[in-house]
């Protein structure tokens, strides 16, 4: 099978993609999502000649970029191309808000969210939120971009600023977590992988300092993943979940092109191929 491999560059994980499918017996290829191009009825079609589509990565661009790689996706996707994830799900689990509201819209449990245009707005939500959030980037990942703000001084100043340079403002309630969370690595409505990632301060992340440990989850703790997956149209997933004060869980994200370095490492799994067994086999 030929697999192209939807990414905005040849880091680690593509290059574990490639390994993986090669040493499966399958032809991978890299396609970066800044070069598509696409006509309209004879015109040639981006992507033709590939049997699969795994999206690795999302490049930042300009909307119209960002819309239009998007655009393609769907197109493949309608001709009958197989696209892992779909382009509803990446469109979905790439916006905190929507994501967000997906959840709580299915009663699965996430902190209380706030999302502003305006500073006054978002001021008025601060003191909703108990004075104590957490600022995230709608769009990001890897803890890049968080701050957690406990004064009223700097809140209003972080607001104005993220106001005045046209951004959106996106606070979460602080749960006071016992210092860990779980990535949970879902695919094909099932459990493949977990791993508990104890953070050196509030943030758990890998890629901000936190170390990983193997987990083993109760059934309700799987079931909340399997959950958080499926509601946001995820085939493959790593959902966050974080345990609160009185040891409940909160779904904190549900990422649609997860990362899995630490992951693989840490529970002894060769991940890439079982993505790209899922990707060629569907199961």
């Amino acid at each position: 099978m030929r697999i192209a491999i939807l990414s905005g560059g040849t880091g680690w994980h593509v290059q574990d993609v490639l390994r993986a499918a090669t040493e499966l017996g399958h032809a991978a290829q890299i396609v970066d999502f800044r070069a598509l191009a696409a006509g309209v009825e004879a015109e040639p079609q981006p992507l033709a000649g590939f049997d699969a589509v795994l999206v690795r990565t999302v490049p930042a661009g300009s909307l119209e970029q960002v819309i239009f790689r998007m655009d393609v996706l769907h197109a493949a996707a309608a001709r009958g191309l197989r696209v892992v994830n779909s382009p509803r799900a990446v469109e979905t689990c790439v916006d905190k808000y929507l994501t967000n509201v997906r959840l709580a819209n299915a009663g699965l449990p996430t902190p209380p969210t706030h999302v502003a245009q305006r500073s006054d707005d978002a001021f008025e939500a601060y003191a909703r939120l108990g004075g104590d959030v957490v600022i995230k980037p709608v769009f990001g990942a890897e803890g890049r971009g968080m701050q957690r703000i406990t004064d009223r001084e700097l809140a209003w100043r972080t607001f104005r600023v993220l106001e005045q340079t046209g951004q959106l403002i996106y606070q979460q309630q602080f749960i006071a977590h016992p210092g860990y969370d779980y990535r949970v690595f879902v695919m094909a409505g099932r459990l493949r992988a977990a791993m508990r990632r104890i953070g050196t301060d509030w943030r758990t992340n890998v890629a901000q300092g936190g170390r990983t440990e193997r987990a083993e989850l109760s059934d309700a703790t799987v079931s909340l993943a399997l959950g958080a997956a499926e509601v946001v149209g995820c085939e493959i997933a790593g959902v966050d979940l974080l345990p609160g004060p009185s040891g409940e869980l909160y779904v904190i994200e549900v990422n649609a092109v997860p990362g899995w370095k630490a992951l693989a490492a840490t529970c002894g799994l060769d991940v890439a191929k079982e993505v790209v067994r899922f990707v060629v086999e569907g199961e």
